[in-house]
């Protein structure tokens, strides 16, 4: 899907429909067709490769200036319908005379920047826009982080009540995003980095011209995702801390029924054992006796008793 966005005087943003009045504009790419890529490619002069990379599910964050085009990738995060989070790699390219995203999916943080917040940024701007976005991303890492917080201990409190797969696998899905998320924060980290670097070179002072604003907002950026990688860090180790907790918890409760069901099986062998004496065809004690029956049974259950009590003294029961 293609857009094309720009902003007008007096803050108000507007939908273009062709290229001919796309100067200093916002052209936006979500899941674009080959016939998209080349067109934008042709119009902006950018090289079409460059446009594919970010698509790639598997994309290292990464920045690059070549022969006046500067781009940058980077992941952000993502909350599916059913819950899940992942990661998505996502182009953010600087032209002579515009500005691109492009991303394989639709996506929260770049719908946020719309008419509705049109005040809060401007196309024209594009280094404060850019700076917008990867701040934008930093947030929605940390509320997602938050999301997952909530999420787990809802998840150990109904663990305390019974431990169902249910819940064990809604704890390893979320370790699986915090392995995502840590793995894209450190790349984020040292793709702004570079770019705080590259604020004070001359070969990008012609692409991006940075104020005074504009480095103290990446600097603040730059504190945001460190914050993230610190939180996702303490999150994963809470997190395997619970998740050993837990198998500690199953196999001392397997552990507490198999000793139950041993002393149960003591238990009963008892009478089953004097029974099956008595009933050889041989001569047994009290065999001629009226009271013989209720002799074994009582020889049977007072030995049951005491082994009931010697069990229970030992915690078996």
């Amino acid at each position: 899907m293609l857009r094309i966005y720009k902003t007008e005087n007096g803050g108000k943003l507007v939908k273009l429909k062709t290229f001919k009045s796309a100067n200093q504009a916002w052209i936006s790419l979500v899941n674009p067709s080959a016939k998209e890529i080349e067109q934008v490619s042709s119009v902006s002069k950018v090289d079409a490769d460059i446009l594919r990379n970010s698509l790639d599910a598997d994309e290292r964050s990464r920045v690059e200036l070549d022969e006046g085009i500067f781009s940058v990738i980077v992941n952000l995060p993502l909350l599916d319908e059913e819950g899940n989070f992942d990661t998505l790699p996502c182009g953010l390219v600087f032209t002579v005379r515009n500005f691109l995203t492009i991303c394989s999916k639709d996506n929260r943080i770049l719908s946020s920047f719309n008419k509705n917040t049109a005040k809060t940024f401007d196309t024209r701007e594009r280094t404060k826009f850019m700076l917008s976005i990867l701040y934008k991303i930093t947030q929605f890492y940390l509320r997602y982080l938050a999301i997952i917080n909530r999420k787990t201990e809802h998840i150990e409190d109904a663990l305390k009540q019974t431990t169902n797969n249910q819940e064990l696998f809604q704890l390893i899905e979320i370790q699986k995003s915090l392995v995502y998320f840590t793995t894209a924060l450190r790349d984020n980290q040292l793709v702004l980095e570079k770019i705080l670097r590259m604020t004070k070179s001359p070969a990008t002072s012609s692409i991006l011209a940075f104020t005074e604003d504009d480095t103290d907002l990446l600097e603040d950026v730059i504190v945001e995702n460190k914050q993230a990688i610190e939180m996702v860090d303490m999150h994963r180790t809470i997190l395997e801390g619970m998740m050993d907790g837990f198998a500690s918890i199953i196999n001392n409760n397997v552990n507490q029924i198999m000793k139950f069901l041993a002393a149960i099986t003591i238990v009963l062998s008892i009478p089953t054992m004097l029974a099956s004496f008595w009933g050889m065809n041989v001569g047994v004690p009290v065999a001629a006796s009226a009271y013989g029956f209720w002799i074994v049974i009582s020889i049977s259950m007072v030995a049951t008793l005491l082994v009931i009590i010697y069990f229970r003294k030992r915690g078996m029961f």
